[in-house]
């Protein structure tokens, strides 16, 4: 690991500098009258997930900035995909499509709105061992004000087999695991077959922001351009987000890390400082405030009792390397890292922690379970965590109970190792609410009910784009728990839009599952140890059965890569366990490749309003728990009434199907739906 100095941006030192003047002056630039000039160009079209804004309203985050995809705009370069393969880069793009640019090539947006800020998200090749290289990437807008991002593949590029290399010219790394790749056992295969390197690349992109200096008006061309002289052999463009961000926040009555010792332009480590504010902080009743910089901080900050400020996301930075401890800690991490850590459960955990306005970027580049490298941890009772930005770490937020009551909203976490935010063991009455997630290495967001049930929690209004692996939304057990208005995007692989999963060592589903007014997009994805489709919604009865009062009401399901809906007990335990007593009433699917329920599971539920269109398969795809006996399948769909629609072999939810007719087709082909549209 590099020992390298962290710099913060000249802006950030010069607004620094006003801070401690106690004076904020922000030098956003204005655009002069439009009066009496042509109208504005046309501007590249404003997406949400890739789609038309329209089509998701009132549902994921409500987020400050506008996603234009870079397919839509104008460019010099090559339009990759559509592409939902894994392991390719056009699946991992935001609406599975992006711009390949070879060296001296642009693409080009005009901005929808006035902006000052700037997130590109990208790909650059990885090294040939590994590793990663940097490239830059030119920016001007108007053809002017040139600047040089410096893109990165450090963070990215991942190979073969969970927990995953850094390395591209591995061998497996589990080779008495089954693989698709051969449909065997590698070790217990005579001959031995070969496998090809690199072995399953993913999580090839990140994202960078950039502070424009000024603000410029709508209809400004923002160029992004692979420089002649770059090194990177490629570079993919998948979007840009651009915004206005307001002036810093400033806290003059407050226990100043810079009084503390803490260097804001990343030369020292800065965490006894952290350490020594929030003490006094602690002892004189006063918030702790972070201005304007960059802060090295390589290890966890304990925080209890304590309100810790910055001046907003892009003006605070706190960032840190990864460090190898001397010795395994009690917990097994073999590494630390920067984080915001509540006291353990196990000794009482922290309360009345309220974290606010910075970053955190962290250094992790590889996988390990046992490591505490995330940017939240510990437990944190009676708290709150607003508008921070979490890149690069292992989890964003990963808290472990037993704890209660704490709400995390207006975050972001992207470019995460693993999950984006989990509610770990004995997690209730918490809440996640109008939180982005981007670019996640596992679930997007979890709830996991691991040894101790979860209670009362809720996902409220946020949004998953791109998880590389596992499932945009998933929750393994627990008590009384609701999802409503959340969007879905783009998962890649080994898991989909949401599960609700007796898996993991989950303590059971008990009471009441409300799953309300979701949108999931290009879900159901491909099973790839399966070899077949999942649902964009999937049940998965593991290691018990769900049988919670689960109610699905109001959700859309849009633009499904194999199914709307799954229920499926694994093959070993198909006669053990099922899937019972959900509910699925006014629910919109707007093209399946196949299904509108696939069902692998004894089991039943009830449909009522459910309305289907460009269904490419049988709308119910029955194969119960495949012992196919002559009463009719172990699975019975229950229709309400209203259940309207269909696709290409007739109504969705014919007559003849109900309640158990067996229509098993293991794999059936998958017919590619439109676009969704206005319903």
């Amino acid at each position: 690991m590099r020992n390298t100095v962290i710099r913060p941006r000249r802006c950030a030192a010069r607004t620094l500098a006003l801070v401690l003047a106690a004076v904020v002056v922000v030098g956003t630039g204005s655009a002069a009258s439009a009066h009496g000039r042509p109208p504005a160009p046309a501007p590249t079209p404003v997406t949400r997930a890739a789609l038309d804004p329209a089509l998701v309203s009132g549902r994921g985050a409500a987020v400050g900035f506008l996603e234009q995809e870079a397919e839509k705009a104008v460019t010099t370069g090559t339009v990759i995909g559509p592409d939902r393969t894994a392991y390719t880069l056009p699946a991992e793009a935001s609406g599975r499509s992006a711009v390949r640019l070879q060296p001296g090539q642009h693409v080009e947006f005009t901005l929808p709105r006035a902006a000052n800020a700037l997130t590109v998200r990208y790909s650059i090749p990885d090294s040939a061992t590994g590793g990663g290289i940097t490239a830059p990437l030119d920016v001007t807008v108007n053809g002017s004000g040139k600047r040089t991002m410096t893109l990165t593949s450090q963070y990215s590029w991942l190979y073969n087999q969970y927990p995953f290399s850094n390395d591209p010219n591995a061998g497996l790394l589990h080779p008495d695991w089954w693989i698709t790749e051969c449909a065997c056992v590698p070790a217990a295969t005579t001959p031995t077959p070969t496998i090809t390197t690199p072995f399953r690349p993913m999580h090839f992109y990140d994202e960078q922001r950039l502070l424009l200096g000024r603000t410029y008006p709508a209809g400004a061309k923002v160029r992004l351009t692979a420089p002649k002289g770059t090194n990177a052999a490629w570079t993919v463009i998948d979007l840009l987000d651009s915004e206005v961000v307001g002036a810093p926040h400033v806290r003059l009555k407050a226990a100043n890390v810079l009084l503390f010792g803490a260097d804001p332009f990343g030369r020292k480590d800065s965490a006894n400082a952290f350490d020594k504010a929030i003490a006094y902080a602690q002892k004189k009743d006063l918030p702790v405030y972070v201005p304007p910089g960059v802060y090295q901080v390589n290890r966890h900050i304990i925080v209890d009792d304590v309100t810790i400020e910055g001046a907003g996301s892009w003006y605070t930075i706190i960032k840190g390397r990864e460090m190898a401890l001397p010795t395994p800690a009690p917990d097994g991490s073999v590494h630390t890292g920067v984080g915001f850590y509540g006291k353990d459960a196990a000794v009482g955990g922290s309360s009345n922690v309220h974290l606010s306005g910075f970053a955190i970027q962290g250094d992790v580049r590889e996988r390990i379970d046992t490591d505490q490298v995330n940017g939240i941890g510990g437990a944190l009772s009676d708290s709150t965590i607003d508008g921070l930005y979490i890149q690069h770490t292992k989890v964003g937020v990963w808290v472990d109970g037993p704890m209660d009551n704490l709400v995390v909203k207006n975050s972001y976490f992207v470019d995460q190792i693993a999950d984006g935010l989990n509610f770990h063991t004995g997690v209730t009455n918490s809440v996640a609410s109008n939180n982005f997630v981007r670019n996640t290495g596992d679930d997007g967001l979890a709830m996991w009910a691991e040894k101790t049930t979860n209670s009362g929690n809720r996902f409220e209004n946020n949004t998953v784009q791109t998880p590389t692996l596992a499932n945009g939304i998933a929750i393994y057990g627990g008590h009384d728990t609701t999802l409503v208005g959340n969007l879905v995007a783009d998962p890649i692989r080994e898991g989909s839009g949401i599960q609700v999963g007796s898996r993991f060592g989950a303590e059971p589903f008990t009471g009441s599952l409300w799953i309300t007014d979701n949108t999931t997009v290009r879900a159901g994805t491909y099973e790839l140890n399966w070899n077949i489709g999942l649902g964009a919604i999937w049940f998965y009865a593991l290691q018990g059965d769900i049988e919670a009062d689960i109610q699905v009401v109001g959700d859309h399901f849009l633009d499904s890569t194999y199914n709307a809906i799954m229920v499926v007990a694994d093959w070993p335990v198909k006669d053990l366990y099922s899937v019972t007593n959900i509910h699925f009433k006014d629910i919109r699917v707007d093209g399946t490749g196949t299904s509108v329920l696939s069902a692998r599971a004894a089991g039943s539920a009830t449909f009522e309003n459910v309305d289907a269109r460009n269904v490419g398969a049988v709308g119910i795809n029955n194969c119960g728990a495949f012992t196919f006996p002559p009463t009719g399948s172990e699975w019975s769909s229950v229709d309400l009434g209203g259940n309207d629609g269909g696709g290409t072999t007739g109504p969705w939810f014919a007559p003849w199907q109900l309640p158990n007719t067996i229509t098993c087709d293991d794999r059936p082909p998958v017919v590619a739906p439109p676009a969704p549209s206005p319903w």
